[in-house]
């Protein structure tokens, strides 16, 4: 019976030096943690939007978790969702990630932790972008980012792959995988902005089409005499973003409801349409539209026009991609939940 209790004793204190180097070495990790880390990862604290480290981050890499270093999400998977938070389209290793309910502030969240380090990383939402439809929307505080260059020195070489440039493909592959999407919804500065941030979107032009001015100018749509929209023509790649999808965010970044008007901005060059290339993008554009008007969203009716695509007729250069030259330009448009 002695021998029992002396060998359920040593065991114990086996477990419990090993549990207690275990926490030891945690609690030197967590003494590393500045306020914020802490609070985002212990007590399960949100840090501000667009005031944080990795929201705006366009650098190749992978995040790891702030405390362990286990591999979380990778920059290929990344989007800018508008929330002012990192956002992914999926885990970089999914049994890294463990996700739970939380019902605070009276509604229902899916919580997003890691496995190893039990770290709070944030929350995934059913409103994101293909192909997962999934937003992963994590505090900065919470993540380390590890650079491409720094993979192989700090022990991730393993991701490297995903990185590497793939083998150049030929103008009859590359012609396959892109489509094109035609949309005027107000000022083309702001739609511009917020589609480039879209995945699978692989270049905007801003211009001019619906109207009957061949080679019309900036002067000659502001008028608003020449018929035409003030557009952007959107090339993108179907295998990572579909049309639908892209509609779905063009009826969330505009108002649809104000005829001939987005914000300030008034005349028939701000309308809302919908130019579709085939009969295909007319029934998909047709039915969107069907279901945005039925789900409640807007309280009036929409006004968007959908009409065949017309020639689309590039504005002046200092026109593309002006929010990106002049950042805190003008612009009415913002992403709708």
């Amino acid at each position: 019976m002695k021998k029992n209790k002396t060998i359920s004793l040593l065991l114990m204190l086996i477990v419990g030096c090993r549990i207690g180097g275990t926490m030891s070495d945690k609690t030197k990790k967590l003494e590393k943690l500045s306020a914020m880390q802490y609070q985002v990862t212990q007590k399960e604290g949100t840090e501000p939007p667009f005031q944080n480290e990795y929201w705006n981050n366009k650098k190749e890499g992978i995040y790891v978790d702030v405390v362990t270093g286990e591999p979380l999400f990778s920059s290929a998977d990344k989007f800018d969702s508008g929330t002012g938070w990192p956002s992914f389209t999926k885990p970089l290793e999914t049994p890294n990630i463990e996700t739970r309910q939380d019902s605070e502030f009276l509604m229902t969240r899916t919580e997003v932790h890691s496995k190893e380090g039990r770290s709070h990383l944030g929350h995934v939402f059913p409103d994101g972008p293909g192909p997962t439809g999934l937003r992963y929307c994590i505090n900065s505080a919470s993540l380390r980012f590890i650079p491409v260059e720094n993979l192989e020195k700090e022990g991730y070489g393993q991701y490297l792959p995903l990185f590497r440039p793939a083998p150049a493909k030929s103008n009859a592959e590359e012609k396959i995988r892109r489509e094109t999407a035609t949309l005027a919804g107000g000022c083309f500065w702001g739609v511009e902005e917020i589609l480039r941030h879209l995945h699978g979107i692989v270049k905007i032009t801003v211009g001019y089409t619906g109207g009957s001015l061949k080679d019309p100018t900036y002067p000659n749509v502001s008028s608003g005499k020449t018929g035409h929209a003030e557009a952007v023509q959107v090339a993108y790649d179907p295998s990572k973003v579909s049309y639908e999808e892209i509609l779905r965010y063009f009826f969330r970044l505009h108002d649809p409801t104000t005829l001939n008007q987005q914000g300030n901005d008034r005349g028939t060059q701000y309308r809302s349409a919908i130019f579709y290339q085939d009969d295909t993008q007319k029934k998909i554009a047709l039915k969107v539209k069907e279901e945005v008007e039925k789900s409640g969203k807007w309280k009036k009716p929409l006004v968007t026009e959908i009409v065949p695509a017309q020639e689309f007729y590039p504005a002046e250069d200092y026109h593309q991609d002006y929010l990106v030259k002049n950042p805190g330009g003008y612009t009415c448009h913002y992403l709708r939940d």
